[in-house]
């Protein structure tokens, strides 16, 4: 479903893309790589010089490789553009960091805590984010779940609340309404 028509005349300002895809490698591992893209529908001075309209303003890109446990094997970061030359790009090899850290519960609080604002490329870093979720999508049908182990997914959404008709339906044995059986013993 579309947005609904806006309200007032409006013109372009900005624009971001984000894109993330995920692959299956021959040697058991997986890449999942992130593209940020911004560009400006018009000319604009900055870092010293003229950036014009729909030329990037950032244009990065972030790889994970992770294993199947989607533990962090690999990481490397590129920065085609940006607003600095010769600064914002010096920063991409602190991206290596992220090998070893598992995307799952507390991942977001790592990777805040691994780049704070002077550690880190603002923008980077929301790829980052912006990829654990892509990690998790890319693993999931080649996860093997142990059913007696709640989904991490459950209580992370409104649709995915314990208490809900989704879990009811689709994790009966997950479901905490208040028309839910006692866990079994």
């Amino acid at each position: 479903m579309p947005l609904p028509p806006p309200d007032c005349p409006r013109e372009p300002s900005q624009q971001r893309q984000i894109r993330i895809e995920g692959f299956r490698r021959a040697d058991g591992l997986w890449d999942v790589e992130g593209h940020l893209l911004d560009t400006l529908p018009h000319d604009v001075q900055v870092g010293g010089g003229l950036r014009r309209a729909g030329e990037p303003m950032h244009a990065m890109a972030l790889r994970l490789t992770v294993d199947l446990q989607a533990s962090i094997r690999a990481a490397v970061a590129v920065s085609d553009a940006h607003p600095f030359a010769g600064v914002c790009g010096r920063i991409t090899p602190a991206y290596e960091q992220l090998v070893g850290l598992r995307v799952g519960p507390g991942f977001r609080r790592q990777v805040r805590a691994l780049f704070p604002p002077s550690a880190g490329c603002t923008h980077l870093s929301e790829l980052v984010l912006a990829l654990g979720t892509g990690v998790l999508q890319t693993l999931a049908t080649a996860l093997h779940r142990d059913p007696a182990v709640k989904p991490f997914s459950l209580d992370g959404c409104h649709a995915l609340m314990t208490d809900g008709p989704v879990v009811r339906q689709f994790h009966p044995r997950w479901y905490r309404g208040v028309d839910a059986l006692p866990p079994a013993a």
